[in-house]
């Protein structure tokens, strides 16, 4: 699973924008469309810009901002979308991102935003979705009418998109899913019959990851206080009357052990156990592993996860886990973590490389591109 968007990204961009002072305020967003070769951000990443100069978000590691928030300004000025090609590939010193370890290029997308049916709008309306939505972007166009240039739809007005364009509703339903199933965002070539040419970008924006912690000790803040950072749910399982506000604060919600099974999972979800009571993390592995979902983390040594399978076979259930390839034990990347905090981090860099179909290895045995093609 490629995870390219940013959640907690598009959140802050949505608080942001729910800021704005539409009487004294303009704004524009601009959108990574087009990466080639290596680039600090990828396809999705955002940054909206205030026409007094404040922004939000970002496009790259710190060495286009500056440029993207006068390009933005000029979107807003003009009231018009425009694409900005950077690209850092040639040693061109008067290039912006040159030295600051770019080499790569990138199209940005800068669109004016209007109060009302707005990019932004729709991404208030998904963002708690948990399911993979597509947004489309209409970027370059050749032979055809070039006010569409950042027009966006959604999968609930493709009629639209192809009356507009004049394609078949069919040809863009059948890309969307091709998108979907290889899960990666991608930029495709349209033509209609009277020649003309239109680049589509197709978006998948993807529910924020979840996570299922079953604990209650102190080592749960540690790991509650690292997933709250990046953005994700996390629901908190345990005994609620030894949870203390260290713990509870960054929840997304807690319940007690007896109502695991009501939490839905799909399959943006990972389980940790980390209760260090073994016939607890027994009875709840019991009742998730053979849930469709990609990480089932249990916390402790090996030899534990060893007499889990005894406690299986002696209950007669007939399940190898040692064949549970979306069961981890021990959990976590060996990275000789010690403390809570660097036992959480541990968990979590895994729980990421699982997510996005990594080893978790250092990235300098890597061979190629460090990043997933789009």
């Amino acid at each position: 699973m490629n995870l390219f968007n940013n959640m907690k990204e598009i959140e802050n961009i949505i608080e942001r924008y729910e800021q704005v002072d539409w009487e004294r305020e303009k704004i524009a967003l601009g959108t990574v469309v087009k990466v080639d070769g290596s680039a600090y951000r990828r396809i999705g990443a955002r940054i909206l810009v205030s026409n007094n100069g404040q922004w939000i978000g970002g496009i790259s590691g710190g060495c286009l901002e500056g440029d993207a928030l006068r390009k933005a300004q000029v979107a807003i000025m003009k009231d018009e979308n425009s694409i900005i090609v950077y690209d850092t590939m040639e040693d061109d010193p008067h290039q912006i991102g040159v030295g600051l370890g770019c080499n790569g290029r990138i199209e940005v997308l800068f669109t004016p935003i209007k109060k009302g049916n707005n990019q932004v709008e729709f991404l208030k309306q998904i963002k708690d979705k948990r399911t993979p939505t597509v947004l489309l972007q209409i970027l370059n166009i050749e032979g055809g009418n070039q006010t569409l240039r950042g027009r966006f739809f959604t999968q609930n007005n493709l009629k639209e998109l192809a009356q507009t364009i004049e394609i078949s509703e069919t040809e863009l339903t059948e890309k969307i899913h091709t998108v979907l199933h290889r899960r990666k965002s991608k930029v495709l070539t349209i033509s209609n019959k009277n020649k003309a040419t239109y680049e589509i970008l197709f978006e998948i924006i993807r529910p924020k990851i979840k996570v299922i912690c079953v604990g209650d000790n102190y080592d749960v803040a540690a790991f509650a206080n690292v997933v709250s950072t990046l953005g994700w749910e996390i629901y908190i399982v345990g005994k609620l009357r030894k949870m203390t506000k260290a713990i509870t604060q960054n929840a997304t919600q807690i319940y007690p052990l007896e109502a695991i099974e009501t939490i839905k999972t799909d399959e943006h979800t990972a389980i940790v156990l980390m209760s260090h009571d073994f016939k607890s993390d027994l009875e709840i592995l019991k009742k998730v592993v053979n849930y469709d979902i990609p990480y089932i983390g249990i916390l402790g040594p090996k030899k534990r996860f060893w007499k889990m399978q005894d406690a299986f076979n002696e209950s007669k259930i007939a399940l190898n886990l040692n064949e549970k390839t979306n069961l981890f034990s021990p959990i976590g990347l060996d990275i000789g973590a010690e403390s809570p905090e660097e036992i959480a981090l541990s968990i979590v860099a895994e729980i990421v490389a699982v997510f996005r179909n990594r080893k978790g290895g250092s990235l300098r045995f890597r061979e190629g591109s460090i990043y997933l093609r789009e």
